[in-house]
């Protein structure tokens, strides 16, 4: 089922990422952990009481679950695990939750496969509550990113 709402010119803020760059939003500080089939950032996006939420996204383009490859799925659910332990382990959170969305209708707008990441707390009412209005910079990203990179760096491969 091949389903596609990007437009034809689309240029990829992940697949950016994959191969090095970046943008306004995001770049290279910004990944965590990077296998071969996937890679693990700070989303730009934070909520209130849940900051510093990673996302998960192939390497490889894929824009749903509905044409998602078995393999680049195993990656990315791999990496998610990796990441929910990571979550736990370094910020100190009482839980995790994971979602993921597919077309507009289910309230994806970036047009590349990603799995979000969330650090849960109790009554953090993450489900009730909508992004910052503001994307987070770069220096608000960074401890995220280095508690979470100095847990991968401190863990056996």
């Amino acid at each position: 089922m091949t389903v596609t709402h990007a437009p034809p010119d689309y240029d990829c803020p992940f697949c950016r990422l994959a191969a090095g760059g970046g943008d306004a939003l995001s770049g290279p500080p910004d990944i965590v952990r990077r296998t071969d089939a996937a890679l693990a950032l700070i989303s730009p996006r934070m909520w209130p009481k849940n900051r510093g939420h990673v996302l998960v996204v192939p390497t490889a383009h894929h824009e749903t679950l509905y044409d998602l490859p078995s393999a680049a799925g195993h990656a990315v659910h791999d990496l998610v695990r990796e990441v929910a332990v990571a979550l736990r382990a370094s910020y100190g959170c009482a839980g995790v939750s994971t979602r993921q969305h597919n077309e507009p209708a289910g309230y994806q707008d970036v047009w590349h496969y990603h799995v979000h990441v969330f650090p849960r707390y109790p009554d953090d009412l993450l489900y009730g509550t909508r992004p910052l209005p503001e994307y987070a910079t770069a220096a608000e990203r960074r401890p995220y990113a280095d508690r979470l990179r100095a847990h991968f760096d401190g863990s056996p491969s």
